[in-house]
């Protein structure tokens, strides 16, 4: 597991991401958010897998509820995004 704890990054403070995210990496805080509340892993097994520090997990998490109105317009921002190339994805063979 990572040694020093690493911070939040927003966008604006951001050349790797348009979302908030752990600094340096491309984990954003939606994705941890999705993975430990709304998926399957608890917050130590996050850190292990993505080689985090446990910290890094639960300041993701936090930051995610102390900023409910950014994190909806990330998701908001990310809906549109796929649903303006939904009609490009290739789903099958007959789409080559």
């Amino acid at each position: 597991m990572a040694q020093a704890s690493r911070r939040i990054v927003t966008a604006e403070d951001s050349s790797i991401h348009d979302e908030p995210h752990v600094s340096g990496r491309r984990i954003t805080v939606r994705f941890v958010h999705e993975r430990v509340e709304d998926g399957d892993l608890r917050p130590r097994e996050f850190a292990e897998r993505y080689d985090l520090d446990l910290a890094d997990v639960y300041h993701a998490l936090a930051y995610y509820h102390d900023h409910p109105e950014e994190m909806a317009r990330v998701e908001q921002r990310r809906a549109e995004t796929i649903d303006a190339h939904r009609n490009q994805a290739i789903s099958g063979p007959d789409d080559l």
